[in-house]
Order: structure tokens, then C-alpha cells, then sequence
């Protein structure tokens, strides 16, 4: 179906439609949503060439993905590309993703910036100090952070985050309340700012009741099944293990409930565990053997939200500097239980 046939379909001008289709503020909302389903129905696709000289816009949203040897894909990434592409798709934008070495990741987002080959940009990733978040403030275009920096010289940028110090610090307490006093953190890498953040709640919970903080029991790394098997049996070895541990993911905490379950030992009995859960599609918490204590907020739905508000802004030129700060929720299961006697 072209353009003529669908205007002939809908007794509407092919201009009405084509404003329809950009976002343009004059077309109602009706006659918007009246277009749209006749494109999903008869599949329609407009000219992309031409769409762009009428709009001067690429329908595209940018992101540059930094690729080497040694670097684990990962399952969370992909969940979060799942939910902007459920939202981008609702408004027929495309993605455009640049790989880049990581050393040359500041000059790619700079060349993809002024490529006009996207709309908008997002990076996510972020670190404790990111040289990103500046420099998409030197460049003419829309942008979204998904995460904070901590240690920022700007901070009056777009982002979407979830507060990864509450988070930590209510599943730290939880367990302080359980009897436990030694508490060791799998986490993610140390440069990223949620890692930083979870860390930081961690602390904060055994400080406020009066326990000291043990950093032979917190160990950051990969985001993995096999880097949480590793640290788990280090801990266990180790002279004075911990009772209860919380990991940054359920990826991480398939890892250690792995090692527990070679040693005999039982999850909410021997050993208690949270995890941070992403809403996994195929690692659901309370399909472990023993369901797992969680903090929730789902990647999905951030990857959806982050590109729900670049569409806007692109569209509708919406507030360039929101700031969305996402509570977690803490959902108790077996995996949590009284300190074991003796500890």
C-alpha cells in the first residue's frame, strides 16, 4: 500500500496523513490514532527519504556500544533494548547502534551525533565520573542517561534511574533485622555508578546499626553466573564466611546459589540471599529452587520510559532535563531467614 491508497482508504489528504504519522501538534489526537491503526493493519511503511526532507528529522534513536575482545554480552543490556524497542516502534523509529573500540567511545558518540543519521542519543553504563555525560552537552542534540553519575561536575542532564542506594539499604537492613552480622555484596564492576550506589546503601545500613563494614566480603566484577559461582566459594573458604549475601542480579545469584547447592548448603537455613532482579524474562526469582528474596524494578520497563520521553522530546520537544528517580521494591521469599546459632 502507498500513500495515495492509504488516503484514498481513510477519505483523509496524504498531507493530513503525512503530519499524522511526524507528530505534527495540529493533527487530533483522534485522527493520529485513527492513522496509526490503519498503518499496523494494512502494513504501510512510509518513505523514509521522503519523511526526512518534510521533517528534517532521521526517525531514529542513536546509541554506540562499546565492543572488545574480553567483553561479556550481556542479558541485562538486551532486556533493556527490549523495552526501547517496544516503545520506538509505537511511533515507527528505528535504532541506529555504532559499535566503537572503548577508547574511541567519546569520538563515536560525536560522529553519530553529527551524522544526522539519529534524532537522539541515550547512554547507559554510567560511571562514577562519566566524560559522556559533558560532552552530550556540547552537541546540538536531544539525549537521555540511563543511571547517574556520583562524582559530577554537571548535573542538570536527562536520566532515568532507579535508586540503587534505598535498594541496597533495605535489603541490607532486612537481614541486620534476621540476626546477621556478617553480610557479604556480589556486585557489578566498581567503576559503574549503580555499583557504586549499592555499595553505598550496603554501608550505610551497617553503620546505622552499629556493625562494621567488612570489605574482604564485598567483591565487584562481571555481571555473570560464572563471576558469582567464583566469589561464592571464595567466601566460603574463607576463614570466617559470611552468613548472608546480596547480589547485584539474579544472573550473579544463579552463580552462588550454584555453590551453595554443591556444599549441601540451604538457601534461607545455612545461607540467606537477595538479589537484585531485573524482571529476567528467563530467570524469574521465584522459579530458584529456593525463591529469592528480591528488589525489583523492572529493565523493560526503563528501556520503554527512556524512550517514551527521547520520542517526545524529538517530537514535541519535551523537557530536556527530567530527572526520574525509580523506588525499588524489596519482596520477601525463602531465601531470606534467621542468622544460623552461633553467628
Amino acid at each position: 500500500m502507498n500513500l495515495k491508497q492509504l488516503s484514498e482508504m481513510l477519505g483523509l489528504s496524504q498531507t493530513t496523513i503525512s503530519r499524522a504519522l511526524n507528530g505534527f501538534p495540529e493533527v487530533s489526537a483522534q485522527t493520529r490514532s485513527r492513522v496509526l491503526k490503519a498503518v499496523r493493519e494494512t502494513g504501510y511503511r512510509p518513505n523514509r527519504a521522503a519523511q526526512r526532507l518534510a521533517t528534517g528529522r532521521a526517525g531514529s534513536l542513536g546509541l554506540v556500544m562499546p565492543i572488545a575482545a574480553g567483553v561479556d554480552s550481556d542479558v541485562h543490556f538486551g532486556e533493556f533494548l527490549a523495552g526501547l524497542g517496544e516503545e520506538a516502534i509505537k511511533h515507527d523509529f528505528h535504532f541506529v547502534i555504532n559499535p566503537s573500540a572503548p577508547e574511541d567511545e567519546a569520538g563515536m558518540v560525536r560522529r553519530l551525533a553529527a551524522s544526522g543519521n539519529v534524532d537522539a542519543l541515550y547512554i547507559a553504563y554510567v560511571r562514577r565520573d562519566d566524560p559522556r555525560i559533558p560532552l552530550l552537552h556540547t552537541l546540538n542534540i536531544p539525549f537521555m542517561v540511563h543511571g547517574r553519575a556520583v562524582d559530577q561536575s554537571v548535573h542538570d542532564y536527562p536520566f532515568l534511574d532507579i535508586d540503587n542506594t534505598g535498594a541496597f539499604h533495605d535489603a541490607t537492613r532486612l537481614l541486620i533485622q534476621l540476626g546477621h552480622r556478617r553480610i557479604g555484596l556480589i556486585n557489578g564492576p566498581a567503576h559503574f555508578a549503580f555499583a557504586i550506589r549499592r555499595e553505598k546503601g550496603m554501608k550505610k545500613a551497617l553503620v546505622e546499626n552499629g556493625l562494621p563494614f567488612d570489605e574482604t566480603l564485598v567483591h565487584h566484577g562481571q555481571m555473570t553466573d560464572s563471576f558469582g559461582h567464583q566469589v561464592m566459594e571464595r567466601l566460603l573458604d574463607g576463614p570466617n564466611p559470611p552468613t548472608a549475601i546480596l547480589c547485584s542480579s539474579t544472573v550473579l545469584a544463579l552463580g552462588a546459589v550454584r555453590a551453595l547447592d554443591r556444599r549441601g548448603l540451604k538457601l534461607g537455613r545455612d545461607m540467606s540471599l537477595i538479589a537484585h532482579d531485573d524482571e529476567l524474562p528467563m530467570l524469574k526469582p521465584e522459579n530458584f529452587s529456593v525463591p529469592l528474596t528480591t528488589t525489583r524494578s523492572s529493565l523493560r520497563a526503563a528501556g520503554a520510559r527512556i524512550a517514551e520521553r527521547m520520542i517526545s522530546r524529538v517530537l514535541q520537544n519535551g523537557d530536556p532535563a527530567e530527572q526520574e528517580l525509580w523506588r525499588t521494591e524489596l519482596i520477601v521469599r525463602d531465601s531470606t531467614g534467621p542468622a544460623p546459632r552461633g553467628h
